[in-house]
């Protein structure tokens, strides 16, 4: 995939069928909640014996959860001073990130760098410097869909970690609806901008392939989208958008496709209670350690 194309997966509409979805599925409150009950602890042992932590967030778009994380590095190592670098291709998502930075006095502490290119750009010039930046916690959170190389990149990011470090990666768990649905429909869903899915299930079979030492966790999480299947419904149309990546869900599927996406999503991508279709939207969290 070109670096261009990559670069703009979140502008634009694009964007906002993004941060539509995000308000509509709450999912970044089911992750804050699992990461404030279990990082602390990881915390404490990546910063044991050290005298300051260093973070590399990897598309981090809007850097909605990076705030809440390094906040949370504070409040729980608040002895130790912390360095943040930032890699994300979204002029627009970099923008909003250092407006939540701006906004957050206890982040003044912390010195930004930003690296404004997608994951293969910043690892050609990493590699290329020879001197390469080491770090105590690296996060990728729902961006290994866009990576030309899975076990690659984590390859190469495991090898930016210092001792005790840690990988978190969040993705869509396997056998949740989003993995149902675009394995059930891969020619018809994947594009250039996401030639392949990837679940927790790819995550996994990669760190086994490398030999790496991982821990999976679950983060329950569902979606209403009963609003799908009315299709005079702009909330249905625009959740349906980004559920299949497209601009306008009903333009872009023939009849029998659409039919059989609407089905599939009804029957098992979801549950249905008290007339509400709940989209199963489970993520999964990888810790990768040194």
């Amino acid at each position: 995939m070109a670096a261009g194309v990559r670069l703009n997966r979140f502008e634009g509409s694009n964007l906002e069928s993004f941060e539509f979805y995000l308000q509509h599925s709450g999912e970044h409150e089911y992750v804050l909640r699992f990461l404030t009950k279990h990082l602390p602890a990881k915390f404490k042992k990546i910063g044991a014996d050290k005298s300051s932590l260093a973070v590399l967030g990897v598309g981090s778009g809007g850097g909605e959860v990076d705030v809440q994380v390094l906040s949370l590095m504070q409040s729980t190592v608040s002895t130790l001073p912390i360095t943040a670098d930032v890699v994300e291709g979204s002029t627009e998502l970099v923008a909003k990130f250092k407006a939540s930075v701006m906004k957050t006095d206890n982040l003044q502490k912390i010195p930004f760098s930003w690296h404004m290119m997608p994951s293969e750009e910043y690892i050609q010039k990493a590699k290329g410097r020879g001197d390469v930046k080491k770090f105590d916690f690296i996060h990728m959170i729902q961006m290994l869909y866009y990576v030309d190389d899975l076990a690659e990149t984590i390859k190469f990011y495991h090898s930016l970690l210092n001792k005790n470090g840690i990988i978190m990666i969040i993705i869509e768990s396997a056998n949740s609806g989003w993995d149902m649905l675009w394995r059930t429909f891969p020619k018809d869903l994947c594009s250039e901008t996401v030639p392949v899915y990837r679940s927790s299930l790819d995550i996994v079979a990669s760190l086994k392939s490398l030999g790496l030492k991982y821990e999976e966790r679950f983060i329950p999480n569902t979606c209403d989208i009963t609003e799908c299947f009315d299709p005079s419904s702009k909330t249905g149309q625009r959740l349906l958008s980004f559920l299949t990546f497209r601009g306008n869900f009903y333009q872009s599927f023939t009849p029998q496709i659409r039919a059989d996406i609407l089905n599939l999503l009804r029957s098992k991508c979801s549950t249905e209670k008290e007339g509400r279709v709940s989209f199963n939207s489970d993520l999964s969290c990888v810790f990768v350690y040194a």
